[in-house]
């Protein structure tokens, strides 16, 4: 399995500790109990198993992230890219936008961040 995959219910709660770390795992037992509705044992399985494949840390009842946020959605974003559109960026966009109109403020910044890009 690839380092950075997560299901999806493995990403809600990655995003918990994400949103809320360094925590400790009693208060995020009591956060995947209110935000996602798991049981206590549910929290633990996916807090091992994520902690198993070095996406998170739990020392001394203390959950912490070692894969960051931002590294998780670059590797789920070029998966989508990869496997749908066969990694064409523009075949993304096009898809993604379809009928919806930029703001000049998303336009600038999508240009800027091409611009960073390309440089």
């Amino acid at each position: 399995m690839e380092p950075y995959k997560l299901f999806d219910a493995e990403y809600k709660f990655a995003c918990l500790v994400w949103d809320h770390e360094p925590v400790n795992s009693t208060d995020l037992v009591k956060l995947s109990q209110t935000m996602l509705g798991w049981k206590k044992s549910t929290t633990y399985t996916v807090l091992r198993k994520l902690c198993e494949r070095g996406i998170l840390k739990n020392e001394e009842a203390t959950v912490t992230a070692i894969i960051k946020k931002t590294d998780a959605q670059k590797y789920e974003s070029r998966t989508v890219v990869d496997k749908a559109f066969n990694g064409s960026l523009p075949q993304f966009l096009t898809a993604f936008l379809g009928e919806k109109k930029l703001s000049e403020k998303e336009a600038e910044e999508l240009k800027r961040i091409i611009e960073e890009a390309t440089r």
